[in-house]
């Protein structure tokens, strides 16, 4: 019997990975600027970079989360390319040209904010624009324009879409400076009077049932003696 021959075509071919979606942005970007004149890639490797703790398709959303916005690639060139429909659906829902309204930032957050994946994909964005250094930076260029209003008034909206956990896991790998003010949010809304707390107003646990263990007979001794 011969050997079955193999072509390129009966291969597995591999999947859209995340290292792929890497290496698509930084070519995507490539030319690219932002409001400093600095690299755009280096943003978006960022926020990729900054979902590292969540699954596949959040992740390659997050490093391709302005492709849509910024380049000419569509949404069926990148099912096409393998890309995931659930990763492109992350991205076309943070696309802000892609919504109702693109002029309404604050709506458009609320829109994301519907969606759990683009919420994570949207706090990794902003979590990177609004590191001191950038915002320093875009203060000194435009003085009579506070550049970061919108990135904080963001926050409280998409913070609710997520767990505080999945907020604090992005923070510490992008912007562990946003740390504190989520503490502080956090502290703002928790109305508990800990001035005027009793013991009593502890919630009742019920304990746990006991099991008695049950005796069972020792097993007969059957040990032989071995010579040496």
């Amino acid at each position: 019997m011969s050997e079955p021959e193999f072509t390129e075509a009966n291969l597995p071919q591999p999947g859209f990975t995340v290292e792929t979606a890497k290496v698509l942005a930084e070519v995507a970007h490539n030319r690219q600027k932002d409001k400093l004149k600095r690299p755009y890639r280096d943003h978006v490797i960022a926020v990729g970079d900054a979902l590292a703790d969540f699954d596949d398709d959040i992740r390659i959303a997050g490093y391709l989360h302005d492709i849509a916005e910024d380049t000419p690639i569509t949404r069926q060139a990148l099912l096409d390319m393998g890309v995931s429909g659930r990763a492109v659906d992350i991205i076309e829902r943070v696309t802000n040209r892609l919504h109702d309204n693109p002029d309404d930032y604050q709506a458009g957050m609320h829109f994301i904010a519907e969606d759990h994946d683009a919420a994570l994909v949207k706090i990794a964005d902003n979590a990177h624009n609004s590191l001191p250094e950038r915002v320093r930076a875009l203060a000194a260029k435009w003085p009579d324009k506070p550049p970061v209003t919108k990135y904080r008034d963001a926050r409280p909206v998409l913070y609710a879409a997520v767990d505080v956990e999945e907020v604090r896991s992005i923070l510490a790998r992008v912007n562990p400076w946003l740390l504190a003010e989520l503490d502080d949010r956090l502290d703002e809304e928790d109305d508990t009077d800990y001035e005027n707390l009793t013991y009593d107003d502890a919630p009742v646990v019920e304990p746990a049932a006991v099991v008695e263990p049950v005796e069972t007979p020792a097993p007969a001794d059957t040990t032989t003696s071995v010579e040496k």
